[in-house]
């Protein structure tokens, strides 16, 4: 399991940026979540997808987010 978690909606364009951003940032192996798969999950991050998490101390970085943000954000994980 990766230390990294994005939760993202289907049909979300704002996921798919995220994406995209996590490429360009070089961003190790990460789990999607679907929110929308869990009543939980949905509530908790309905409207605020995409996010990133940190599993292991639970930091989370919400969207808007840029390489360099996503580089910072993964630079605590080492």
């Amino acid at each position: 399991m990766s230390k990294l978690i994005l939760y993202q909606r289907d049909y979300c364009h704002l996921c798919d940026q995220a994406l995209a951003v996590l490429a360009e940032a070089s961003a190790p192996d990460f789990d999607s979540v679907w929110v929308d798969d869990s009543a939980l999950l949905a509530q908790r991050y309905g409207t605020r997808v995409p996010v990133l998490r940190d599993d292991r101390d639970g930091r989370e970085l919400d969207w808007p987010f840029d390489a360099t943000r996503v580089r910072a954000f993964i630079g605590a994980l080492r």
